[in-house]
């Protein structure tokens, strides 16, 4: 399936860079958010290289109004993701206030400033043969299938947002909009770049950008992967908090960002 009318948060480096070059091709028009200018003007060039009209708009998620701007200035589109999101960790300590809402800032309230506006458009868009208006991904994590001591305000910002979405999914197909919850593992990127602890089933950004992209066309509620990743969370949860404070224990804390 291909999308040419396209809207990608997050989209300087990282999944959303590897998001936005897999999607560039001959007609297709990507409008790219970041907050850095610099590296997603260099990523629409790559984009353009490919055939794509890329369009970079510099905003950050957790405004509100400039994000609801930027969305209806894009006109239809067939699909929005937002991919915008940040990390940190403890450092076996306790998250920092500043740290812990500026987390809920852009992975919670960034979702909502992309997704809800980009609703509320789509829901005026003509559905196709298929009866669909727009579709609507949401990048979340297999940390949200279990509270980890280390990065407890990422791992709930994403358990929040994929919730949501999961819930929200049949109520959003009745209005014609499909909605998908990504939830990757380990992947390669800033973002884990300054881990210095095992992480099982890392892959690159290009990988698990071919993973979502094939999820969002089939209109998968929910794609977790690794699958075998994502069925260890689930498990690991299920267990006594203590078991489960004690095995954490035992593992390097994520480095504070």
């Amino acid at each position: 399936m291909t999308f040419k009318r396209v809207l990608l948060t997050g989209a300087s480096s990282g999944i959303g860079r590897a998001l936005a070059l897999a999607l560039a091709a001959p007609g297709v028009t990507l409008h790219l958010g970041g907050r850095d200018a610099a590296r997603l003007d260099d990523v629409a060039a790559e984009c353009r290289s490919r055939g794509a009209a890329a369009l970079p708009h510099a905003v950050g998620v957790t405004d509100r109004a400039a994000m609801e701007a930027w969305i209806a200035a894009a006109g239809p589109l067939d699909l929005v993701i937002a991919n915008a999101g940040i990390s940190g960790g403890t450092a076996g300590a306790m998250e920092s206030d500043a740290q812990t809402r500026a987390i809920f800032a852009t992975n919670l309230d960034g979702v909502l400033n992309t997704v809800l506006p980009a609703m509320a458009a789509m829901a005026t868009q003509p559905p196709d043969a298929r009866g669909v208006r727009g579709r609507i991904a949401v990048v979340a994590s297999i940390a949200a299938f279990i509270p980890s001591p280390s990065a407890p305000a990422y791992c709930a910002s994403k358990a929040a947002v994929d919730a949501w979405v999961v819930g929200a999914v049949p109520s959003a197909r009745k209005q014609g909009i499909v909605m998908t919850s990504l939830c990757p593992g380990f992947v390669t990127s800033p973002m884990t770049a300054v881990n210095d602890f095992p992480m099982p089933g890392i892959m690159s950004a290009e990988r698990a950008a071919g993973h979502m992209l094939r999820a969002i066309a089939a209109g998968q509620a929910r794609a977790a992967f690794p699958i075998w990743m994502a069925a260890a969370a689930r498990f690991a949860a299920l267990l006594p908090v203590s078991w489960r404070g004690a095995l954490a224990a035992r593992m390097p804390a994520k480095k504070s960002l």
